[in-house]
């Protein structure tokens, strides 16, 4: 990459692991990028980073004070920060509608986009429904990004735009329950949590071959954050009084197991900005088990080259969401 812009300096935190890495970013000057999931968490330091290097940020949130609270911080931090927020509630399809018309109706071009924000309820046994009907997990996670990205791609393609979908570890883990998306029976947090990366790591996946097929020029990278102890992250592990909790966050904070928020930002901010990535590749940290270190690109996951499992992928979005492509997306290579 060239025309380097570090990413702005941090002010010293006194708790949290050590912010140990980074990556030289491209000037952004004239670029608008989206970043979903960004009031808090790796989501604001993505925001952060892509607004120090000169993009204008849009912020689609759920919770508007917290959003109004993150600009503020990053503009202490970066006084000429260009930042927006916008209403986006992943648990309702009409939420992600009313966000694509709006950036429709406006027909200004985005350069970046980065499908960050999800949900994790590790240790709550209750399966939670949103207003669609959908399990929690399956739509905030996969299927209303999925929506989300089909919807907005009269205003990414044509100029060399650039999506990171933002994985996890458990996406190599998890396995899609095509006829029970809903977890009607069987369900477990963890292997919602798990299916949903999956099924958005697969759905992104097909996203990339019809846009090579309709030759829209958006180049769309897979990436995970590893391992952050940040907000997304169960309430009993951030906050239990219990002696295994105590450790692990003790070793997190001395950044033995895990990273910091804006360490575990650099996968997606390479992934939408390093000139020599394909949609062939998946960005991870370089550590031991990929849970912590400076960001790499690797192959994908076996399971997520898979081409059948993403076209079916693509058809549940569709089935469940009411999404389509463009007409020119034509069908996968896997059913070509």
């Amino acid at each position: 990459m060239t025309d380097a812009a570090s990413p702005a300096p941090r002010p010293p935190s006194h708790a949290g692991p050590p912010t140990r890495w980074s990556i030289d970013l491209p000037d952004l000057a004239g670029r608008r990028a989206l970043v979903t999931g960004a009031s808090d968490g790796v989501g604001v330091e993505i925001a952060r980073t892509l607004a120090s290097a000169g993009s204008h940020v849009v912020m689609p949130v759920r919770n508007r004070g917290k959003g109004e609270r993150a600009i503020d911080d990053i503009v202490r931090d970066i006084p000429s920060a260009q930042l927006e927020l916008r209403d986006l509630d992943l648990a309702s399809f009409t939420s992600v509608r009313a966000l694509v018309r709006g950036l429709a109706d406006e027909a200004r071009p985005l350069d970046i986009v980065v499908l960050n924000a999800g949900v994790v309820r590790i240790g709550d046994p209750e399966r939670h429904l949103t207003e669609d009907g959908g399990e929690l997990h399956m739509q905030t996670n996969a299927l209303a990004h999925a929506a989300l990205l089909a919807g907005i791609v009269p205003v990414l393609r044509g100029h060399g735009a650039r999506v990171a979908v933002q994985c996890s570890l458990a996406a190599n883990h998890g396995r899609v329950p095509w006829d029970d998306v809903a977890f009607e029976h069987g369900y477990r947090p963890m292997r919602a949590y798990a299916a949903s990366k999956m099924l958005l790591g697969l759905a992104a996946r097909e996203f990339a071959r019809r846009s090579a097929h309709g030759a829209w020029g958006i180049r769309t990278v897979l990436c995970h954050p590893g391992v952050a102890l940040t907000n997304i992250a169960p309430a009993e592990m951030r906050e239990s009084p219990r002696w295994a909790a105590r450790v692990g966050r003790s070793l997190m904070d001395r950044g033995v197991f895990g990273q910091s928020a804006a360490d575990a930002a650099l996968p997606a901010l390479m992934a939408v900005t390093a000139d020599d990535l394909t949609d062939e590749d998946l960005v991870v940290p370089g550590g031991l088990g990929e849970l912590r270190g400076r960001p790499r690109p690797r192959r994908l996951y076996r399971r997520l080259a898979d081409p059948t499992a993403g076209a079916r992928a693509w058809a549940l979005v569709e089935q469940m969401t009411g999404a389509r492509l463009p007409d020119d997306a034509g069908a996968s290579a896997a059913r070509a």
